[in-house]
């Protein structure tokens, strides 16, 4: 669901994983002390392998995303029918580009324009495009995020270091169990040379979270 930075209601997504039972109240309230507190209890249970677990995280975060996420964007930027069919119904571009799977079932790409920027976030929960984007940053879990976000956008924004034109409209898209969303940036003007692999690295996660823009690869 799109908010604009105008709006003042909230819309709410219930999760099958809503932390809401008394059990969720024993945990550290900090995302990275609750994961840790967690896989101590399973280490210490014998139900998880270190290793295994080690080696699905490094999958998630240098293999799985955020590079495949990159790669749509930097498609999207230089094939307008890709581009056009992604922002009608992304997901059987997706299924063909093998990009699919739990956590990312449906996705909706969001366009960045003059007008309008998108920013997204998950208010009650985490939900978040993993096939694409990978692991979710520790602040995109963080209640100060999905909390302020839709109530103060261009400020938060201003606090990643972006700073948008006043006549520039916020959009603000709240994931849900069914729904994740995926930002497609506005390709940097001097790209105009470079073809789909080099524009890929000008994709940050950011970008397509919609807490930052595209920028130039060391």
């Amino acid at each position: 669901m799109g908010l604009d930075s105008t709006a003042q209601g909230r819309h709410r997504c219930i999760m099958p994983h809503d932390h809401s039972t008394p059990g969720h109240a024993l945990l550290p309230p900090e995302p990275e002390l609750r994961v840790k507190a967690l896989e101590t209890l399973l280490v210490g249970k014998g139900l998880v392998d270190p290793a295994a677990l080690d080696a699905i995280v490094d999958q998630m975060q240098n293999h799985v995303g955020p590079r495949a996420g990159a790669r749509v964007i930097a498609r999207a930027w230089t094939d307008d029918a890709f581009r056009a069919r992604i922002l009608a119904d992304a997901m059987p571009d997706l299924i063909d580009m093998g990009l699919t799977g739990a956590q990312g079932e449906h996705v909706v790409v969001v366009e960045n324009t003059p007008e309008v920027h998108n920013v997204v976030v998950c208010t009650l929960c985490s939900c978040y495009p993993w096939p694409l984007l990978g692991v979710p940053p520790a602040w995109y879990k963080s209640d100060a995020y999905r909390a302020r976000v839709v109530r103060e956008p261009r400020g938060v924004l201003a606090e990643f270091g972006l700073n948008l034109p006043s006549e520039q409209a916020v959009r603000v898209w709240d994931s849900t169990a069914e729904i994740r969303y995926l930002v497609l940036p506005m390709r940097p003007d001097g790209t105009e040379g470079l073809d789909t692999d080099a524009l890929e690295a000008w994709v940050t996660r950011n970008a397509m979270i919609g807490t930052g823009l595209p920028q130039a690869p060391a």
